[in-house]
């Protein structure tokens, strides 16, 4: 497999080597869906000449980036394209690898199963066969790398691509099994936008399943390696923020990056929820509504890390989908990250319900972006209310296609347990109804 991902590399780098010496590289650098105050190009360009002149980046409202982001780029601007590239690079092949070691999990875990006779005999057709397996993960490679979102974010050279590489060489580690480098890179990640956050939960969750530590909160052994991990975690995040103070030389980048993210001060148009939310509320009910918007992103943790505690990774895949849809300031980068897993669950395609719908949803509201801004900014023939229309339904048909995969995915293992024909006492077919 290492010479077609080796060609789906040189082909992803060409198409960004090409897009980046064209006309279309400043466009979509300007572009709303691509770029958001907190990761704008122009923005990291703005902080490097402030630090340049000696006065701290964080003295004005321009640049929202973390400390190590400028600091890295301080050394690396004449690299730049360079290093977006091998960020999507990064990306992609710690995602190739991440499937192929959750691939052989579960193929490992179905053929044990299958020698305990633990599945009903009528729902052997949905168990994976290796030959069906074996593309995978070119394919979430491939789903990454040549996405029109994940190509504009790095030919914007939005630093979200920057972030998702991080992300995915958490992933990557901590599939592999090691709980010094998750947590490290999970502190990295946090430190980076502070979302990331919620994947504690399911990274724990993987680490002791594969150390068949139950998670029972009477068992000492639960706890002693949560606090182990959890230490890890937030003593990696207490060094880097420390470093950055050190860089630095004042706090002066915590309100800037982490309270600019939970108050929203910037109403510029994306694709989030926010913005036209708050540019429409009264001040006196602002605190209250925010507090409300910022609650989703970490409210679904909790429950969802119940009800699939026995699913580590498709708990990841899920918190992923969850921060890009909620978060105040999202991108179309945000997006390809967990779109990327999506050939993961091809397994699933059986019980989706309204994938085609999602769909036309997705790519009509792609399509529609910059026609409606043209509209409003441009011709003044229509107003934010259109633009915020298509972003509502954006983000509709995201939660649309979650929580289709949720289903599907309960739905399949509910079969794997009971048969895959459910019958009622009266001998009639049965509907199963997620609840």
């Amino acid at each position: 497999m290492a010479a077609p991902l080796t060609l789906l590399l040189i082909v992803a780098v060409t198409i960004r080597a090409v897009l980046f010496r064209s006309s279309l590289a400043e466009l979509i650098s300007e572009r709303v869906e691509v770029v958001s105050p907190l990761n704008a190009w122009k923005r990291v360009v703005e902080g490097l000449a402030l630090l340049d002149l000696g006065v701290s980046p964080y003295s004005g409202d321009v640049f929202h980036e973390t400390p190590l982001m400028i600091y890295l780029f301080h050394f690396m601007v004449d690299y730049a394209e360079i290093v977006f590239m091998i960020a999507d690079g990064i990306t992609a092949v710690a995602l190739y690898l991440s499937i192929q070691i959750y691939n052989k999990n579960v193929f490992r875990k179905q053929k044990y199963a299958l020698e305990s006779d633990r599945y009903p005999a009528d729902c052997l057709e949905l168990l994976r066969s290796p030959k069906e397996m074996f593309y995978i993960p070119l394919k979430v490679a491939m789903f990454y790398l040549l996405n029109p979102f994940t190509i504009l974010s790095c030919v914007a050279k939005s630093t979200c691509g920057l972030n998702n590489a991080i992300i995915a060489l958490f992933i990557f580690c901590t599939l592999k099994g090691s709980a010094l480098l998750s947590g490290i890179l999970l502190a990295l990640a946090t430190y980076q936008s502070i979302y990331p956050l919620t994947l504690f939960a399911p990274a724990l969750l993987f680490f002791l399943q594969r150390l068949y530590i139950p998670v029972n909160l009477r068992r000492s052994s639960f706890w002693f390696f949560t606090l182990q991990y959890a230490f890890i975690y937030v003593g990696s995040l207490v060094v880097i923020t420390g470093l950055s103070f050190f860089l630095l030389g004042s706090w002066d980048f915590i309100p800037s990056v982490y309270g600019f993210i939970f108050s929203v001060p910037d109403l510029t148009p994306n694709i989030g929820l926010f913005w036209y939310f708050f540019a429409e509320m009264f001040e006196h009910f602002r605190l209250f509504f925010i507090c409300v918007f910022q609650i989703n992103v970490f409210f679904y943790t909790i429950p969802l890390s119940i009800k699939l505690k026995e699913h580590p990774v498709f708990l990841i895949f899920m918190q992923i989908a969850i921060i890009s849809i909620f978060k105040s300031y999202p991108t179309v980068g945000d997006v390809a990250l967990y779109m990327a897993f999506l050939p993961a669950w091809s397994h699933l395609y059986r019980f989706l319900r309204n994938i085609f719908l999602v769909s036309c949803v997705l790519l009509a509201c792609s399509a529609l972006f910059p026609v409606l801004w043209h509209l409003w900014i441009y011709a003044g023939s229509a107003n934010s209310n259109f633009y915020y229309a298509i972003t509502l339904l954006f983000n509709f048909g995201q939660i649309l296609l979650v929580s289709d995969y949720f289903y599907a995915y309960l739905r399949r293992e509910h079969h794997l347990t009971h048969g895959l024909y459910l019958k009622k006492k009266d001998g009639t077919e049965a509907t199963l109804v997620l609840k």
